[in-house]
């Protein structure tokens, strides 16, 4: 059985990818980046994609045509909701667009994802608003937060997964979260022949730093005036933080990604020489395949790739998704 997808703030296609390595066939997908569009397009030529403000995109015409939405919209704009605006009051914000699509369509199931914060977010009020404002739709909601490095990706990234069934099939459709392997993936595994690629070299005054920092360390491994004179007030200002000046080891998936490989805050240096990752680097750290090329200039591409969904963490949620699916087919044959 083939089934359909929408995808929502699209990025460069990291969700979208592991849905359809899954067997998801996407039928739209929208975007408001510029740049990310150019990298859909590039790799996916035949894809329907949007380049638009969502706000401005109508999606009735696809109403119960569709098995599934997905997309992680950023939710900070009603950080209040659950406090002072009421439940269901999200208007003017990226989720409330997301929850009219999901409106508009009737999808089987949607796949919303963000990030792990969302749930103490102001107390968990955002997370009950959203919450409230999916079921009020017609949907059982299901959440788990999942460790990539955890399902085949080399890198520590904790993202929240909210599965929506609608409500005439919960009986029907029973999701279950992909399993976690027994260990975590490490560098080693991920950055095995990586073809060459650019990267943004760091400043002489930084490179002269990091070139201190082992492998698996970051700035509590400075010389302390070395560090000191590095880190500035934040040297003083205590707290575990450790993934300043942060060299990343083999022998562990890397930290986070962020969308710039060498802020001060967030510096993710290659084990052994002193640089940050380059773009194909970062590419196999969020499970893209070689072949995905990504557009616009090189602070572009360290975003796009720094703002996606694990390819692979998206894949395995995708095949949990389509067993729900087959499940309500096959229960639709025996009825």
């Amino acid at each position: 059985m083939k089934y359909t997808g929408i995808e929502l703030f699209a990025g460069a296609g990291g969700l979208a990818l592991g849905l359809e390595e899954a067997g998801i066939e996407g039928k739209l997908f929208v975007e408001f980046d510029q740049r990310a569009c150019e990298t859909l397009r590039e790799n996916r030529p035949d894809w329907n994609v949007i380049e638009d403000d969502i706000a401005n995109v109508d999606f009735s015409q696809y109403k119960n045509k569709i098995d599934v939405v997905s997309g992680g919209a950023p939710c900070q704009a009603f950080s209040y909701a659950g406090k002072r605006l009421g439940f269901g009051d999200t208007r003017g914000t990226l989720f409330a667009e997301f929850a009219r699509c999901v409106k508009e369509v009737q999808p089987k199931i949607f796949l919303f994802e963000n990030v792990k914060g969302l749930l103490s977010h102001d107390k968990g009020r955002t997370f009950k608003t959203i919450k409230h404002e999916f079921e009020s739709l017609g949907y059982e909601i299901g959440y788990k937060v999942l460790n990539a490095a955890y399902f085949g990706v080399g890198q520590k990234r904790q993202r929240l997964i909210v599965i929506g069934i609608r409500s005439d099939l919960k009986d029907k459709i029973d999701f279950e979260y992909p399993k976690e392997d027994g260990e975590m993936t490490i560098l080693r595994d991920v950055l095995k022949d990586v073809p060459d690629s650019p990267y943004q070299p760091y400043s002489e005054n930084k490179r002269k730093v990091m070139e201190l920092v082992p492998a698996g360390g970051c700035w509590v491994d400075l010389p302390e005036e070395v560090a000191k004179d590095y880190m500035g007030k934040s040297y003083y200002s205590g707290g575990g933080r450790r993934g300043m000046a942060r060299r990343i080891s083999w022998d562990e998936p890397s930290l986070t990604l962020t969308t710039s490989p060498s802020q001060k805050q967030t510096e993710r240096c290659h084990p052994e020489e002193t640089r940050p990752f380059t773009v194909r680097e970062y590419a196999r750290i969020q499970s893209f395949p070689d072949e995905w090329e990504f557009c616009g200039g090189l602070s572009d591409q360290y975003k796009q790739i720094g703002n996606a969904v694990p390819v692979e963490l998206a894949r395995r949620i995708g095949l949990e998704i389509i067993k729900a699916l087959d499940m309500e087919d096959k229960n639709g044959m025996d009825n």
